[in-house]
């Protein structure tokens, strides 16, 4: 047991602070049936871009390792903070997202973690927004004609009394009504206000929060460094002050790597409001498809996890060998032991890397997919690069003589925009499946039945009705 709990702290682990093994003992305590309390640890994510690739389940399968051991996941979707956005590394000041992108890429967030972690069990999983403690009633503005209504009595007489949306008592209802706290079931519903605020604030030093790398970098390069940004960390903080009051306690946070600034500031956010600091455990950052930067849309070299089969399986193959190993690592369940003996294989080129690609594509793509369709998206892979055939699971659609080419790939989402269509063209990287013809025509129609292969991975088969 000692040894499973080890490893879950250890693996694909960059920074874990945890002064006196005080999160360890209850970990170990929780496995073995002897701590009834909650162990609760928190994941905030900014939903400022709607989809989850590999590089963020690095996090939430090791979050699925701790719900297996019986501890609590608080996924907090930063829908407050996103407004602000951290800058991550950025030279530029983030944009502010609107709030309505905002709640829909929230929605999205949710709906994509339950295909790893249990989001089922109340006792396992719960998921709550920091608006809900960082907007208050004077925040609301509300429609004119929204009916707001309360139950009064007098005289033992019971009236429904209408209310004014944007008076004190019809925000005031709304708000309370709106709380997502209040749904959980908690006493009373905590809040942030400016003197809560400024309580923490006496607690941060400048230099403590201007010595953030990716700050001095930006000033050393002349750039701005605007106040609202170095406020982040500080509100992040706030947030493991929230969790700990609406849930009981906040015992460890996690994140990758580039986030271990702002969760020590959790930490000391934390000890100024005289709570039991949470722990921080920061994991390693899976590369993306490049093999070098940080997997990432912005970056465009990620493997979504709702990504076919088929596509799944071709982006990993598509990985540097060097990073094969890390790969097998943070993205997969292979055994530690296994591991070291792929990277010996590798090492001494004992085995085709392919062939261990191959494995680590089938692994992959059979955590989010299942065993049935890794198999089938091999076959097709090899089929396809090697036989030089069209996969069998390759999307097929019918149109009317004359439909732009663009408008079809566009409804059939083999690509996102007019924009990646018209570089893809540019780049030859449109043909004919069979001829190995390019369509170098932006306004290309289609006229004859036939399949196309849209860059490296993609096909559809296009019929004409």
């Amino acid at each position: 047991m000692e040894t499973d709990i080890e490893s879950l702290i250890t693996r694909g682990v960059g920074t874990f602070i945890d002064p006196e093994g005080s999160f360890k003992e209850k970990l170990l305590k929780k496995a073995q049936g002897e701590y009834p309390q909650d162990i609760v640890i928190k994941l905030g994510v900014d939903p400022s871009r709607p989809d989850i690739h590999l590089g963020h389940a690095v996090i939430l399968r090791k979050l699925r390792q701790f719900q297996d051991v019986g501890c609590k996941v608080i996924f907090l979707v930063g829908d407050f903070t996103a407004r602000i956005g951290d800058p991550e590394g950025k030279g530029k000041t983030r944009p502010e997202i609107e709030q309505a992108e905002v709640d829909k890429n929230a929605q999205t967030y949710i709906d994509q973690v339950g295909k790893i972690l249990r989001t089922e069990d109340p006792k396992l999983f719960s998921w709550i927004r920091n608006s809900d403690w960082f907007t208050n009633i004077t925040d609301l503005n509300l429609p004119d004609d929204y009916q707001i209504s309360l139950d009064v009595t007098v005289d033992e007489k019971t009236a429904k009394v209408k209310f004014p949306p944007n008076s004190t008592v019809g925000k005031a209802i709304v708000f309370e009504e709106s709380r997502m706290q209040k749904k959980l079931g908690t006493p009373g519903i905590y809040s942030i206000t400016l003197n809560g605020l400024l309580w923490t604030l006496r607690h941060f030093t400048f230099s403590r929060l201007s010595d953030r790398d990716m700050f001095q970098d930006r000033l050393k390069g002349g750039g701005e460094l605007y106040m609202h940004e170095m406020l982040y960390p500080v509100l992040q903080g706030i947030d493991s002050v929230a969790i700990a009051r609406i849930y009981g306690s906040c015992d460890l946070e996690i994140g990758g790597t580039d986030q271990t600034f702002n969760m020590l500031a959790g930490r000391d956010a934390m000890k100024a409001n005289k709570i039991a600091p949470q722990s921080v455990m920061s994991l390693e950052i899976l590369p993306g498809l490049d093999g070098t930067e940080k997997m990432s849309k912005s970056s465009d070299n990620y493997i979504a996890i709702t990504d076919l089969s088929g596509d799944m399986y071709g982006k990993v193959m598509s990985i540097p060998d060097a990073v094969i190993p890390q790969y097998f690592r943070l993205a997969t369940y292979t055994p530690d032991n296994e591991i070291k003996n792929i990277e010996k294989k590798l090492g001494e080129n004992k085995e085709n890397p392919r062939d261990i690609k191959m494995r680590l594509a089938r692994e992959i793509v059979a955590i989010y997919h299942g065993e049935e369709a890794a198999k089938h998206a091999e076959e097709d892979f090899v089929s396809t690069f090697r036989d030089k055939s069209v996969p069998k699971d390759t999307q097929r659609v019918k149109v009317s003589s004359g439909t732009k080419l663009v408008d079809v790939v566009l409804s059939q989402g083999l690509v996102e925009s007019k924009s990646e269509f018209a570089r893809l063209i540019r780049e030859g990287a449109i043909r004919n499946a069979e001829s190995e013809e390019v369509i170098s025509a932006p306004d290309f129609t289609i006229e004859i039945s036939q399949t196309l292969k849209i860059g490296k991975r993609r096909f559809i088969s296009i019929e004409i009705l």
